[in-house]
């Protein structure tokens, strides 16, 4: 009997229904009963991670609790920036003797095993430094996008979450990759969920560390 995962999810929703896939895709499985039981939150309503860090801490600890509740052994968030918000889950499962799978770490770990020194993060400001202090501790620099690109970054995410992933944006984000690229980076992390929803690893100008495919194995492994 696999172990029960729990997903705080919506943040945003596109996200978490990719990463649900990607969860189901990786399961070795000959029918319903081999798969992992999920038991997921998708709540859009939790407050904005960049501007409202505070509130959304509180709201992601009461996801957690009911997700302990409803029998979850293992949590995890598809969100990259509102891991900078993980306390009072981390309290939760401390409390309950739940595992939470650390998404920054995990992703930080899979990139540097490349041996790339410089790592260019495509990730929301929040997102960005929580990447980048996890990948200085691994001898890493991290390359981020500056002035102009940062807001076209920006403006792409939030483009995502109003259903907008057409060749125009897809074009956008293929052009900040390589922007990270040129600025020195030999790897690059997709340090947002949305980011795989308009870049594919082919598409990228240097390796592309995909954060919620990480987190999608790592929930595999947590829970088979």
């Amino acid at each position: 009997m696999s172990r029960i995962l729990g997903v705080l999810g919506g943040m945003g929703p596109a996200a978490t229904v990719a990463f649900l896939a990607r969860v189901q895709a990786l399961t070795p499985a000959e029918g319903d009963a081999d798969h992992i039981r999920v038991v997921m939150d998708l709540n859009p309503q939790v407050p904005d991670r960049n501007v409202r860090p505070g509130e959304a801490e509180e709201e992601l600890g009461r996801m957690a609790a009911r997700l302990a509740a409803a029998g979850a052994h293992v949590i995890a968030m598809p969100c990259n920036t509102a891991h900078g918000q993980a306390a009072a889950i981390r309290a939760v499962c401390a409390a309950q003797g739940l595992k939470f799978i650390d998404m920054i770490t995990a992703t930080a770990d899979a990139a540097a095993a490349s041996g790339a020194r410089r790592i260019g993060v495509l990730a929301t400001p929040g997102g960005e430094r929580l990447y980048q202090a996890v990948l200085a501790a691994r001898g890493v620099e991290a390359v981020l996008l500056d002035g102009a690109d940062r807001e076209t970054f920006m403006g792409l995410v939030y483009g995502v979450k109003r259903g907008d992933v057409g060749e125009t944006a897809r074009a956008g984000m293929r052009g900040l990759a390589r922007a990270l690229a040129d600025a020195g980076a030999k790897a690059l992390i997709a340090g947002c969920t949305e980011v795989p929803l308009l870049l594919r690893a082919e598409e990228a100008a240097a390796p592309l560390t995909d954060s919620a495919d990480v987190l999608a194995r790592a929930c595999v492994e947590a829970c088979l």
